[in-house]
């Protein structure tokens, strides 16, 4: 069903879009202040359920490309995205019906907002990572047979760019990432325009709604005086992620952290009662080891928390000194497979490691706690495919 999001609604939203984004997806709080003074101006912002979109509706997702690092330096004039949109329809000679997220993650879960909101376009509720990830190529649309070109760019003086790559989109990345620095190191892009039935068949559903859910739930934990990270497993539990893990609690005693080639890369270290861990980044959270143990790894996503409140810390905000606590979510189905995994699994960040899910790691529930796994509504635990057929040892992890 349809809704209309509000000014009140974005600071829940901007907080679990940053958690969503599991480090990654550019400063939200910059993107929740573009969205409300759009909104203060043109009104509240009409979301679509993926399953309302007629067959042939015409669906432009909108987004910012560049390094988290240089948003915090180079905030958004505001038009850049309506501006990529309108351009690549341009080109096209199509008008969007509506737009739609990219990535679920930080300022790149408000971008589409704001085009709803100065464009006049309903936002479906849907993206194409269910997280974020730092390379365009890595979208479940892509995954799914979707080509992301022609691509348009714009940045805040007007330039822009239009890139055509047939169906090659790690290509498309290429070129993108490269105009893009050249730009000054972030733009807004519109890319992956496709049909209401591309949407259903290759999105993550729902995925604006479950960043609002769990920035609530969050905020709902600390008027009451709960365990926040208690209340986002529940609230995991209801959805197709099903499960929280939390993986380590501590102080950051560490961090190294570029901007190389467009992205912010780097590795935390956070100390705690259980040890050491180490986080590794692009953009975002990649992979968490304690040692040689292995606690979670991409595409499941891998979300670092304060200590106190549970506010999401993205990789450009990580400091030394912070108290946090750092928690694994798992992944929907759609984002598990063979396919997926060969898109944006361990392997295609350079890591060594094979992708085990983070309900299979920690079956007992949170490290250093005696807490079940979260259960599905069957009752059952979900498999790593998201199937509710039981996964064993014998079938051996999934590799990308």
């Amino acid at each position: 069903m349809s809704w209309l999001l509000g000014i009140e609604d974005l600071p829940d939203l901007a907080r679990g879009a940053a958690l969503l984004g599991t480090g990654g997806g550019g400063d939200p709080t910059i993107g929740m202040l573009l969205v409300r003074a759009a909104m203060q101006e043109h009104g509240p912002v009409t979301i679509l359920d993926p399953d309302e979109l007629d067959d042939d509706a015409f669906v432009i997702p909108t987004a910012q490309m560049g390094a988290p690092t240089v948003v915090l330096e180079r905030i958004p004039a505001g038009p850049e995205p309506l501006g990529a949109l309108r351009r690549l329809e341009a080109h096209l000679g199509r008008t969007a019906t509506a737009t739609m997220p990219i990535e679920c993650g930080g300022i790149n879960s408000m971008i589409p907002l704001l085009v709803g909101a100065t464009g006049g376009l309903p936002v479906v509720d849907a993206d194409g990572m269910g997280r974020a990830f730092p390379e365009l190529q890595m979208e479940t649309f892509s995954v799914y047979g979707v080509p992301g070109s022609p691509l348009a760019i714009s940045d805040e003086r007007g330039h822009g760019v239009v890139i055509e790559t047939g169906h090659d989109n790690r290509q498309m990345e290429w070129l993108a990432r490269g105009v893009t620095i050249r730009l000054g190191g972030v733009a807004c892009i519109a890319e992956y325009a496709m049909t209401g039935r591309q949407v259903r068949d290759t999105a993550v559903p729902r995925t604006l709604s479950l960043a609002l859910a769990v920035g609530r739930a969050v905020r709902h934990a600390r008027e009451a005086h709960r365990d926040p990270v208690a209340e986002l497993a529940t609230a995991f539990s209801r959805t197709i992620y099903t499960h929280l893990r939390e993986l380590h609690e501590g102080k950051v005693v560490d961090v190294e952290r570029h901007t190389v080639e467009g992205f912010a890369r780097g590795r935390a270290t956070i100390s705690g009662a259980a040890g050491d861990v180490e986080i590794v980044f692009q953009n975002e959270n990649l992979v968490a080891r304690r040692g040689d143990e292995l606690l979670a790894v991409v595409p499941d996503l891998i979300c670092v928390l304060d200590a106190e409140t549970a506010e999401p810390i993205t990789t450009e905000r990580l400091r030394y000194g912070q108290r946090v606590r750092v928690v694994g979510v798992s992944t929907p189905a759609l984002m598990r497979t063979p396919e997926a995994l060969a898109v944006f699994g361990p392997a295609c960040f350079g890591l060594d490691d094979a992708f085990t899910p983070v309900e299979v790691l920690h079956p007992q529930g949170a490290v250093g706690d005696v807490r079940p796994p979260m259960r599905s509504a069957a009752g059952a635990d979900a498999a790593p495919d998201g199937s509710m057929e039981p996964w064993t040892e014998a079938t051996g992890t999934v590799s990308a």
